[in-house]
């Protein structure tokens, strides 16, 4: 494990700590163009999420209707009502992405597998570093608004859900995540933009520190973001850990 991961680890509450928790409950507001892009309006405003830190596994209750839940593993997703009766589902469900584009509209069964892995990634960072088969390496630091953050390079194998394969983490001085670029395959398709999710307003909840405050931007060719539209918004507004 590199210096760099071990102050980031520590900065986030520690490997200790996480190996603790069982649930992470939280409740957000998510909003952005993505949803409106992809036929989903204002519907992620009002989320509940719950997760397993440990699996990839992850519900938002309700989901779309009143009484409908989602289901994310990376092999399935699926629509529920709340005693568990499957509404819809699909087996192997990044394959139903191919051929898309920014452009493509989204039913619910992509809106549920987009979700479930993208929060499932965001909320368990940088602690995912640590899984087997995932590679993390210092690169050179980056400088952006008057500081210089360290960085991370990110390899994840094929058996975890996430944006793309290879992404870049930034780092403050205090270890706390301020940037995290990566390519959204499923969302822009074959030649996916790169974006760079901006996190801000760290707090601790029970001895785990996350950022509450992200935005998404697209990036410009020298790495620098573009400040003319928000993809993708959330804001943490409770975050209960079990």
């Amino acid at each position: 494990m590199s210096d760099l991961l071990e102050h980031v680890l520590d900065a986030h509450g520690g490997l200790d700590r996480w190996r603790q928790l069982r649930q992470i409950a939280v409740h957000a507001r998510i909003d952005g163009v993505t949803w409106h892009a992809k036929g989903f309006g204002e519907a992620m405003l009002d989320s509940h999420i719950t997760l397993d830190p440990h699996h990839q596994n992850v519900s938002y209750a309700p989901f779309l209707t009143a009484g409908r839940r989602s289901r994310f593993e990376p092999d399935r997703v699926a629509i529920e009502t709340l005693d568990g009766e499957v509404v819809a589902e699909r087996v192997g469900p990044r394959r139903a992405f191919a051929g898309h584009q920014f452009s493509t509209k989204w039913d619910e069964l992509h809106l549920a597998y987009f979700t479930g892995y993208a929060m499932w990634n965001y909320l368990t960072a940088p602690f995912l570093f640590t899984w087997p088969g995932t590679v993390a390496e210092e690169i050179e630091p980056w400088d952006e608004n008057g500081e210089s953050w360290r960085r991370l390079k990110v390899t994840f194998p094929p058996d975890v859900a996430t944006h793309n394969p290879e992404q870049v983490f930034y780092y403050g001085q205090d270890g706390l995540l301020r940037r995290h670029d990566y390519a959204g395959e499923v969302v822009h398709g074959a030649n996916p933009a790169l974006t760079a999710h901006y996190t801000d307003q760290h707090r601790s909840f029970a001895g785990l520190v996350f950022p509450t405050r992200r935005r998404a931007l697209r990036t410009n060719p020298d790495n620098t973001p573009r400040t003319d539209l928000v993809a993708v918004s959330i804001d943490l507004l409770d975050v209960r850990l079990t």
